[in-house]
């Protein structure tokens, strides 16, 4: 879920900024705070147990 939200929002944010190379990094480090954000949560659901 997380990669869902972050991977659109880095790329509208960095496009905003510069453009479409701006858009391109955005994706992203978008797409690696998904993952890492993704990685996280599923350590926090596997620790309840």
């Amino acid at each position: 879920m997380p990669l869902l939200l972050l991977f659109p929002l880095g790329f509208g944010v960095g496009y905003l900024l510069a453009g479409a190379t701006g858009g391109l990094w955005g994706a992203g480090i978008g797409f690696v705070l998904g993952v890492l954000a993704m990685v996280m949560f599923i350590k926090a659901l596997r620790g309840r147990r």
